[in-house]
């Protein structure tokens, strides 16, 4: 229900908090951010309920800086738990919360009252020491004593699972990675130009091969890197090889201390380019870092964008105060200590819930030597990335929280909101957009997409194992502002999305619990999407990659319910791997038109986590993939290893899924595991033959025969 109330400003920084209101031995938990942007509005969570016939009385009211009512729209939702509020010009606000607005008998008194905010117009930077300092002491002093302590007390399942239509390859000539926006490149751990392979593999070292001549490929140079540096990552921009990785450093104040066991630690993420004109001699020509672990790195045209998250350690150092607070940026032509960044450079996001930040890079690689890079810091931690050639979106979860029995504040992992943050991309230029708030969280990059200036979502609310208040799935659709135009709500209750893939004008989502629907949803009308059709068979997909517009190659598992000796619902087992074939032609009446299922119960693929590891040449129509193959047997179903190495399939419409090359090496006797150095980590071709690559090794075949021809050791 909507009433008018009123409301009282008082200036404040833009941070997410939470307060306890005491009533004698009970608390009642606020958290809220105490500052929000005009367009998107204001709310904050409490840990019991208000009462609605609170709304506008004495008891829930808000006054200005001068102490007068002001009216705004206020929306009581969540039996009572969130209130929203909308209709608020820019200025400071304080909610004053009596005794009498919370619907608890037991709660006698209210100490303090008053919960403060401000509205902006849009996001502002840091304007100094002393205010970045101020933030992260209330952030300090509020945030929830044992986050881990929520995890261990909720059932909660989440994914460590990774849009438009998937990248073409350029031409029949080599390889590319599997992106997932056409145009925008992401960073892994091979590359090639089709002449040499560029790899990282985990063994501290980058290698480069020589595959001009596929009878007789050799190692051609490697770039060993120092033990405190561990590279992960590859970009290959004409003759600019960028090595992203991770260096650990003693932190800022230890850096002098002798014995580092025990001292802490911190991570910078470096962008080290080498210029490979010569790939035999591989030379260093710069090296950028930011701090933080890398939360994910894209490459288009000229530009290269790397989003990184770091929260400073000033809950090791024990100290609030100093440079401490303010992420470090490095850049070899600028000297050889990394600086902190400019307070002009720091902003803080709208509805931020943690002491985090999302760092993002951006740097023009037409000049690596010389070329200017950009690097703004946004107080509020991400997850996901998605982006286009224009845009940047980061997403960020807000857990709910809540009293335990030891009136303790808590994180409620089972329920969950997603804060949805775009940046517009010119150039080196990223600058904040606008924000929003959605229901839900989100599985994956691939739960996102942007397509003709509107960004499509999908989300999962709630716990999908809580039968009182069981999951449920949704879609929306937010214009260029991020206002949401149309949704879908309410889908496959109890369950939980497993996969999504948005092609033009349809979405396709898998969610999972004992069945795999897939939903084939219409968005072409922004302002009205709706569910077509809807699919059930056994197992389920985790990637879903297009084949054409009206068919769809699923990736993911094979099941099998059996009767519980419990009783209740009957017990779900995971067996082999699936690999399924979508029909939908008629969106209404999608169909599973064939599938391939690949080994027993412990069979495993990156592939099902990782949508880089998926091989594909579209013009012969293959695709593969590693794969580790277990089967079971005995009364007691063991899993036994049988084999590890690759499989490529010839998909079409027409033919359906037909193996076409067999890459698996059978294990010998009594091996009980696969030499997992030698465990085939990715594949891609150049010209008419086909490369596996591991830690360990090349290998290659042809691609009409799948016949060996040779291989190198590259470790």
């Amino acid at each position: 229900m909507r009433k008018k109330v009123s409301w009282l400003f008082i200036t404040a920084f833009i941070t997410v908090f939470t307060i306890s209101l005491v009533f004698f031995n009970n608390k009642v938990f606020v958290t809220a951010s105490d500052s929000a942007l005009s367009n998107q509005g204001w709310q904050a969570s409490f840990s019991a309920p208000l009462k609605e016939s609170a709304l506008g009385s004495d008891d829930l009211y808000v006054t200005d800086q001068n102490g007068k009512r002001v009216t705004a729209d206020v929306t009581l939702k969540d039996k009572g738990e969130t209130l929203h509020v909308n209709g608020l010009a820019p200025g400071s606000y304080t909610l004053h919360v009596k005794k009498n607005a919370i619907n608890d008998k037991a709660l006698k008194r209210l100490p303090n009252d008053e919960i403060k905010f401000t509205i902006h117009e849009t996001i502002e930077s840091v304007a100094s020491a002393k205010e970045l300092k101020a933030y992260f002491e209330r952030v300090r002093a509020m945030q929830p004593k044992n986050r881990s302590e929520a995890i261990e007390l909720e059932s909660a399942e989440v994914s460590k699972a990774d849009t438009s239509e998937s990248a073409k390859s350029d031409g029949g000539n080599h390889s590319t990675t599997n992106n997932q926006v056409e145009g925008v490149d992401e960073a892994d751990s091979v590359k090639t130009d089709g002449n040499y392979i560029y790899t990282v593999m985990g063994n501290n070292k980058v290698t480069i091969t020589d595959i001009r001549n596929p009878k007789k490929i050799q190692k051609a140079s490697e770039i060993k890197m120092e033990e405190e540096f561990y590279p992960s990552q590859l970009f290959l921009h004409g003759n600019t090889l960028i090595v992203l990785g991770e260096r650990f450093e003693p932190y800022r104040n230890e850096r002098n201390t002798k014995d580092r066991i025990g001292v802490p630690m911190n991570g910078m993420t470096m962008m080290r380019m080498y210029n490979v004109a010569n790939p035999k001699k591989p030379s260093l020509i710069r090296e950028i870092g930011a701090e933080g672990y890398v939360n994910g790195a894209r490459k288009t045209g000229d530009m290269l964008y790397v989003v990184t998250n770091v929260q400073p350690n000033f809950w090791i150092m024990n100290e609030i105060d100093g440079e401490v607070l303010r992420p470090r940026v490095y850049d070899s032509i600028e000297g050889t200590d990394s600086e902190p960044i400019d307070y002009k450079d720091i902003a803080i996001l709208p509805g931020a819930m943690e002491p985090t930040y999302s760092v993002i890079t951006a740097i023009d690689l037409s000049s690596p030597t010389k070329s200017k890079v950009v690097t703004k810091g946004y107080l509020g931690g991400s997850e996901q990335l998605y982006m286009t050639e224009n845009n940047l979106y980061l997403t960020a979860t807000i857990y709910e929280t809540k009293a335990s029995t030891a009136n303790k504040m808590i994180w409620n992992p089972g329920i969950a909101n997603s804060e949805l943050f775009k940046f517009t991309l010119n150039e080196t230029n990223v600058a904040f957009h606008s924000s929003a708030t959605l229901k839900g969280h989100l599985l994956n990059q691939f739960s996102m997409d942007e397509h003709d200036n509107y960004f499509r979502v999908v989300t999962t609310e709630g716990d999908m194992w809580n039968d009182k208040e069981p999951s449920k799935n949704h879609l929306f659709i937010l214009d260029e502002n991020l206002n949401v135009t149309g949704s879908v709500e309410g889908l496959a209750k109890g369950e939980r999305i497993y996969s999504a893939r948005f092609m033009g004008d349809k979405a396709y989502m898998v969610t999972f619990r004992e069945t795999d629907p897939l939903f084939v949803i219409d968005v072409a009308n922004p302002a009205a999407p709706k569910v077509l059709g809807e699919l059930k068979i056994p197992g389920f997909s985790n990637y879903l990659h297009p084949l054409d517009d009206n068919h769809l190659i699923g990736f993911g598992y094979e099941t099998v319910a059996e009767k519980n000796p419990q009783g209740g619902e009957p017990l779900i087992l995971t067996k082999g791997m699936k690999v399924s074939l979508f029909d939908v032609t008629d969106f209404n009446n999608p169909k599973e038109m064939d599938t391939e299922i690949i080994g027993g119960r412990g069979t495993y693929s990156q592939l099902q986590y990782d949508h880089k590891a998926l091989f594909q040449h579209k013009e012969r129509n293959l695709y593969g993939f590693p794969v580790t193959i277990y089967n079971e047997s005995g009364k007691d179903r063991n899993i036994d290893f049988q084999s590890s190495g690759a499989l490529v399939y010839e998909i079409t419409p027409e033919r359906g899924i037909v193996l076409k090359g067999d890459l698996q090496k059978v294990k010998s006797s009594g091996e009980q595991y696969g030499e997992w150095e030698r465990e085939i980590q990715r594949m891609l071709y150049s010209k008419d033959v086909l490369y596996t690559v591991s830690m360990k090794e090349i290998n290659n075949y042809s691609l009409e025969t799948f016949v060996p021809i040779g291989g190198v050791t590259i470790d």
